[in-house]
């Protein structure tokens, strides 16, 4: 069913929950926890041609009931994958040579963009001292989170508390913040912070 409730809303889109043009997401329903991490991994990066200012859009269809001229294949990737392509190299197989992958610099709606590396023991500066606020304030609504002196040195205090986080909402307990810790500590402090503002 198609159901256009957006451009009569003044949106100039349209999403219809036909996975023939879009994705379909239902509140409350299973997810697969690897496609779920793999999202969180990607989800700042977005596909460019040299020359070209904006991102790409790309689109695919299951390439085995529906089929898309000069477009990707959903079969034809998993395929191309089997075989050992990366994922640039099926984006290319597809769409040309002059394809390629980038990450924003900055992500709006987050006080701070991943910083390009792993923070971890013997990291230091300003991205850890960030870092180790924000987990203070994360620990005042998360009070297993042990809160921790922020003197932007990355020590063994600050891993156990990365650790503990990890650990509450449901990522691997490395202790190091990689690209997806980075990012869920960002979007936890946004919500504490912002139900702080209401009280």
């Amino acid at each position: 069913m198609v159901i256009p409730a957006y451009r009569n809303r003044g949106y100039d889109f349209t999403i219809t929950s036909v996975t023939a043009y879009d994705q379909k997401w239902i509140p409350g329903r299973n997810i697969y926890t690897d496609i779920s991490r793999i999202v969180d991994e990607i989800f700042a990066d977005y596909l460019s041609r040299p020359d070209v200012r904006q991102p790409i859009l790309t689109q695919y269809c299951d390439g085995q009931r529906v089929q898309c001229p000069n477009a990707m294949s959903q079969w034809g990737s998993k395929y191309l994958g089997d075989q050992g392509y990366s994922s640039i190299d099926i984006l290319r197989y597809y769409y040309g040579n002059d394809m390629y992958i980038n990450t924003a610099e900055e992500i709006s709606g987050i006080p701070a963009s991943w910083p390009g590396y792993n923070l971890t023991i013997g990291s230091s500066g300003p991205k850890v001292l960030q870092l180790q606020e924000q987990l203070n304030t994360i620990s005042q609504s998360y009070p297993l989170i042990p809160s921790i002196i922020a003197d932007g040195i990355y020590g063994e205090k600050t891993q156990n508390s990365v650790k503990v986080f990890q650990q509450v909402f449901g990522l691997p307990q490395t202790g190091i913040v990689d690209y997806p810790t980075w990012y869920k500590i960002q979007e936890i402090y946004v919500a504490v912070s912002r139900i702080a503002e209401l009280n």
